[in-house]
């Protein structure tokens, strides 16, 4: 492994700290991972009764998803006598960032990562996992699990994780608003979205102040604003990088900004609190009629009325996978064999059809969809089936080794168009901003 990448990637994410927060925090986090780091030099303590005991390193949340979760390790290590898992929660995944290069650098990697797919880049240049190719060409279950999902996950020709769940994002709205103004059916087309969002903004009591508005933007720089926004990107025909570079001027990319700017611009868009978009209380209390999400939001438990649609499109259909992966860090032969036992389990029917009733996120395995348990799951949650049937035209994030440096720059732009900066100007900054990063990799 080379330690100097490691440390350099370190160094990178403390110089962008430095930038948001104090240089005492920054201090306080590089003291955490020298104790880290030296506690990675003692030896770990060995067993001599045959059995591999794996760490699995975890930030699933809320809880009640943790718990589902749980129960499906204790069921793995129940029939497999001689492969036990302990799955641990390291925090939230973004505090997991400097624990995981922390373990890595001082050689106490956990066995298996979950994480978001985001992060693949990052483990590939430092050396931290393995690839999975060879062995998901030889699995019985290579031809249960959706092609395009297991594409998604490809980098540089390798497989380099495999989906615990995956899901996309629709739009929530509320079909008492709907019928109060008149609106009979949901939006197909950005356009139509734009004068629905306009026939649901109602100032009531003409202070000038609307007390509904017709959609929920995320205000913020943050990752949940930019898989937000990726779908109108995408329908436009747009992409953000070509040929590995980043690539945020096209015509593309400003008409899918530009169309967020034109929905604040009629006065039909309320902005979230900062990097709160996912939150849904406005959606919940009736101040927004539309809001951008999926279905692991708490709306679907809340006694609001409710519906969903797809993403409306421009040019095509898109939309935004939602999902989280697992990795197999590198350990040696035997541990990397038993992780991957797991992950056979993790990808099968049993695991997913439990799994997915228990926290509403999409089966990643195609046997698991069409079961009987799960298909009376749905028909009882039938706005499931918008998002099931969303799924050919989802994408993935990108996951090339810059990515976080991408979105950061991205939500920026994001941000500052939503408060008034032309989307030509906040795209150009952008990339003015990537390219000297790009230059310096």
């Amino acid at each position: 492994m080379n330690s100097n990448i490691l440390l350099h990637f370190i160094k990178n994410f403390f110089r962008q700290c430095i930038s948001a927060v104090s240089r005492l925090f920054v201090l306080g986090i590089v003291l955490s991972l020298s104790l880290i780091l030296l506690s990675g030099c003692q030896a770990a303590p060995k067993t001599d009764d045959g059995v591999i005991r794996l760490t699995l390193w975890q930030g699933i949340n809320p809880p009640a998803n943790r718990d589902v979760f749980q129960k499906l390790v204790d069921k793995f290590n129940q029939t497999h006598t001689d492969i036990q898992v302990e799955s641990i929660f390291a925090g939230g995944l973004d505090q997991q960032i400097p624990k995981i290069f922390a373990a890595v650098v001082g050689n106490v990697p956990p066995d298996i990562l979950t994480f978001y797919p985001q992060i693949t880049g990052q483990l590939v240049k430092i050396d931290a996992i393995t690839p999975l190719e060879d062995w998901w060409e030889k699995s019985p279950l290579k031809s249960e699990v959706s092609p395009n999902l297991v594409q998604a996950l490809t980098l540089n020709n390798h497989l380099w994780s495999m989906p615990l769940y995956t899901s996309n994002i629709g739009i929530f709205y509320r079909p008492e608003l709907f019928q109060k103004a008149g609106i009979t059916e949901t939006p197909k087309t950005w356009a139509e979205l734009r004068e629905v969002a306009q026939k649901l903004t109602i100032d009531k009591d003409g202070d000038g102040q609307p007390e509904q508005y017709g959609i929920l933007l995320p205000l913020g720089k943050g990752e949940w604003t930019v898989f937000s926004w990726l779908p109108f990107l995408w329908s436009a025909g747009g992409e953000i990088i070509t040929d590995d570079q980043p690539n945020l001027t096209t015509p593309e990319v400003v008409q899918a900004l530009q169309f967020w700017q034109d929905l604040i611009q009629d006065g039909s868009a309320k902005l979230s609190a900062p990097e709160r978009g996912y939150e849904e209380d406005d959606f919940i209390a009736g101040r927004v009629a539309m809001q951008i999400t999926g279905p692991w939001t708490y709306i679907m438990k809340s006694n609001v009325d409710y519906q969903v649609f797809p993403m409306p499109a421009n040019v095509t259909q898109a939309t935004t996978i939602g999902d989280g992966n697992l990795y197999v860090m590198k350990t040696t032969p035997e541990r990397e064999a038993a992780a991957r036992e797991f992950l056979e389990f993790v990808v099968s029917e049993e695991f997913q059809t439990e799994w997915s009733i228990g926290t509403g996120f999409l089966p990643v395995n195609i046997k698991s969809i069409v079961s009987a348990d799960f298909q009376q799951f749905i028909n009882e949650q039938p706005v499931l089936k918008v998002f099931l049937e969303q799924m050919p035209a989802a994408r993935g994030r990108p996951i090339i080794a810059g990515y976080n440096s991408l979105s950061d720059s991205l939500g920026r732009a994001i941000e500052s168009t939503l408060l008034g900066e032309s989307p030509e100007k906040a795209l150009q900054s952008a990339q003015k901003r990537l390219e000297l990063i790009w230059q310096d990799k």
